[in-house]
């Protein structure tokens, strides 16, 4: 059980002392009974304290009591320093060997009741008298925890597999940032949310990372979503474990849950679409400023559009897990706009509203206009901070129509995608350590070619000891394998094994 505080317990004295003195007999033990569960105290105790009633001076800490004096502080702040200012738990031990030590070299010399002193306190004390020359010798107290903190351990905590089928509304959100290959200064950053149950997504750009402008974008997003917003659940960022996003869900009528801490598959469903939406429309590029937030805007504008009304995704039905071996079964694709109407929770207002936006909409000219804006974002993210906005050359629907035909054979069609860059051959980076006995390993293998890479090593070995080790053994078996080709090539044609890098095709003429 836990004990209450000292403090507490005066309080309470002080609370209980006057009921317990105007109270009757058979009253009194039943405050006793009370008085006792709650302090965990003995009753005999108990009633002498009730009978006290307040006291004059607070429990806690004694004045009066100082066993140890100035003198014997200042060897201590002397020894602390010689052992490199070391805590109190190893400077404890350690005391005895540093006081003989430095006796011993004419360092200290110390009278019997201050020897007597330093060796009988304790870590604790050690600690204490040490606090303020701590605080002076590190330049000021500890740093406190973050306000995060506090809100962190209020905010209860919700798994990956903690949702248990919630309706339309329970989503996932996580920031995503546009830092480019550096994360200094300020970026822009993307906020995103996914639905639980539809896989409803929606984005919008942050230009700063910041709990108000959190707030206001959130705000915004809510207001164009078709059903309500009924639970957040996010990380741990500071961004988010806030008393000002906390007020703002409770006000709401939010849900406000946070995953596990280094847990990212807990917030698998937003994580998925961090890569399959925002990495894949936005790329990875740095984005700063006024002009990128809003082309950023207008892009996530046609991007939610399309995503969730023309973009099927899969959602895992099951799992199951043989030994090592996991099984998945998914349901079969489906559009966000396909399974909110399927699902039997949403109202009719909500259906008829997303059926009369989704015959609105044209995914070829919502299409065209992604390809617009990533078109901007690319020109604003590569141009030179100095130079002047240049103009991005505008494409009509039947333009844009005409050239999905052709558009496969140039590749890449995402103007924010960067192309991986090739990686070169393999070169040899160390000198050849065979190389000095190459000729002669060969003659060995061509006079006994039998004979297993092993086998050759070994002999080698026997007459150069302690120069080439065992584990040059796979360096051999390549070259061995190598002369055994050249053998066997001789063997049926007659020539030597030509070279992988210059073989010419039995089918071209010679040149």
């Amino acid at each position: 059980m836990r004990r209450i505080s000292m403090a507490t317990r005066d309080e309470l004295i002080a609370v209980v002392a006057q009921r317990y003195a105007r109270s009757t007999r058979k009253d009194r033990g039943r405050i006793l009974d009370e008085f006792e569960a709650l302090t965990g105290l003995h009753r005999k105790h108990a009633m002498r304290l009730l009978r006290g009633g307040t006291r004059g001076e607070q429990s806690g800490r004694r004045l009066g009591r100082r066993l140890y004096d100035d003198a014997v502080r200042e060897a201590l702040v002397m020894l602390w320093e010689a052992s490199d200012r070391v805590c109190g738990k190893r400077l404890r031990p350690l005391i005895p060997i540093l006081v003989e030590s430095m006796e011993r070299h004419g360092h200290l010399k110390l009278a019997p009741e201050l020897r007597a002193g330093l060796l009988a306190m304790s870590a604790a004390t050690i600690d204490r008298a040490l606090c303020k020359v701590k605080e002076q010798a590190t330049g000021g107290m500890r740093r406190r925890s973050a306000s995060s903190v506090g809100v962190r351990r209020s905010v209860p905590i919700r798994t990956f597999d903690g949702w248990d089928d919630p309706a339309p509304g329970f989503m996932e959100a996580d920031l995503v940032a546009h830092s480019g290959p550096t994360a200094e200064g300020s970026f822009i950053q993307t906020l995103t949310l996914t639905d639980i149950a539809t896989g409803w997504t929606e984005c919008a750009p942050l230009l700063v990372r910041e709990q108000t402008v959190l707030i206001a974008v959130l705000s915004e997003v809510r207001k164009r979503m078709p059903f309500a917003l009924l639970g957040f659940d996010t990380d741990n960022d500071s961004v988010f474990m806030n008393e000002t996003v906390q007020s703002y869900c409770k006000e709401a009528g939010m849900a406000f849950t946070r995953c596990r801490p280094y847990r990212k598959n807990d917030q698998a469903w937003v994580e998925q679409k961090n890569g399959a939406v925002v990495r894949r429309i936005v790329g990875y590029r740095r984005y700063v400023g006024l002009e990128a937030a809003a082309t950023l805007g207008r892009l996530y504008t046609s991007v939610r559009l399309f995503v969730n009304f023309f973009q099927p995704s899969f959602k895992l039905a099951s799992k199951t897990r043989d030994g090592a071996k996991v099984t998945k079964h998914y349901y079969p694709p489906a559009t966000p706009y396909q399974r909110l109407l399927a699902d039997p929770r949403v109202s009719e207002t909500v259906r008829a509203c997303v059926s009369a936006l989704q015959a609105t909409l044209d995914p070829v000219r919502l299409l065209s206009e992604i390809r617009l804006a990533q078109k901007q974002l690319v020109e604003i993210a590569d141009r030179p901070a100095t130079s002047e906005t240049a103009s991005v050359s505008l494409q009509t629907l039947e333009q844009f129509i005409e050239g999905l035909r052709t558009s496969w054979q140039e590749g890449e069609v995402r103007p924010t995608s960067k192309l991986k860059k090739k990686v070169g051959k393999y070169w040899r980076r160390c000198p050849d350590p065979l190389l000095t006995v190459t000729a002669q390993l060969r003659e060995w293998f061509d006079a006994e070619p039998w004979r297993t890479s092993r086998e050759l090593l070994e002999r080698l070995q026997g007459e150069q000891p302690d120069v080439y080790p065992d584990k040059l053994l796979r360096t051999l078996q390549r070259r061995v394998k190598v002369w055994r080709r050249e053998n066997a090539h001789n063997l049926v044609f007659g020539t030597a094994a030509p070279d992988d890098d210059h073989a010419q095709s039995p089918l071209q003429p010679a040149t």
